[in-house]
């Protein structure tokens, strides 16, 4: 596997997927989210606080407002974001189109408190849906064994949409509540690789402290042979031009 080296380690320099105290079960303000990251050599972060379907999260007024949120902090790049919720198996969301399109990052997830786990045909279903969205450029932790999947489908029109999947570093810890993420994880990587289909890692942070944590994100890269290239995170001109958003900030 081609990395970038520092030492042993994979050099990232961006986290797509951070939720602040807006989400309602996280504890840290954007601010500290984006020190966190400058001190451990991010470049950019994506502000992904949950849709409003999840319980205790922000409004619609709060993603319509992130406009005000500075371009950088900290000397981090962020971009304004949402981890929407898919509400039905027919890929409907939690935000409008009007709100998703003043997005600049747009991940879609299946959650438990908004959508109960269907049949492996309707999950499926869902999430084709969801990346079908032309506001959505990422879908969440679909290693997620409460909601079983057919991977190469998936990933088939995630590659035919031009979207993206994460490797979710929150879902694969030992402690995580997606219990089982690491096999289907692994399993849906080596069809990345064998797709030649880009991803990201994302840390799920919900506190500063766990902004760039992708250290088991990395060990089921290796494990599955995952070429440097295909991880869009190693590169912010990368994502940026995968995204559609090469216009946005400073690089």
């Amino acid at each position: 596997m081609k990395n970038k080296i520092e030492g042993e380690r994979m050099i990232l320099q961006t986290d797509t997927h951070c939720h602040t105290l807006s989400s309602g079960h996280a504890y840290s303000t954007i601010g500290e989210m984006a020190f966190s990251a400058q001190e451990k050599g991010l470049k950019l972060i994506a502000m992904t606080d949950h849709g409003p379907a999840m319980p205790d999260a922000p409004g619609v007024t709060f993603f319509r407002n992130l406009r005000v949120v500075p371009e950088t902090l900290h000397g981090v790049e962020i971009l304004k974001g949402a981890e929407v919720n898919i509400m039905s198996f027919q890929g409907e969301m939690d935000l409008s189109d009007a709100v998703l399109r003043e997005l600049d990052l747009v991940i879609a997830s299946l959650h438990y408190p908004c959508i109960k786990p269907g049949s492996q045909q309707e999950n499926t279903q869902a999430l084709i849906k969801a990346v079908e969205h032309p506001s959505v450029n990422i879908l969440g932790h679909i290693g997620n064994p409460l909601y079983p999947i057919d991977g190469e489908a998936v990933i088939k029109a995630v590659k035919q949409h031009g979207k993206l999947i994460e490797i979710n570093n929150s879902s694969l810890k030992p402690n995580s509540f997606r219990r089982g993420s690491w096999e289907n994880c692994l399993g849906l990587l080596k069809i990345c690789r064998d797709l030649q289909v880009p991803v990201v890692i994302g840390s799920d942070a919900h506190i500063a402290g766990d902004v760039g944590d992708y250290q088991e994100a990395e060990a089921l890269s290796i494990e599955a042979a995952l070429p440097e290239e295909l991880i869009l995170s190693t590169d912010v001109k990368k994502l940026k031009a995968y995204l559609g958003k090469a216009d946005l900030g400073t690089e």
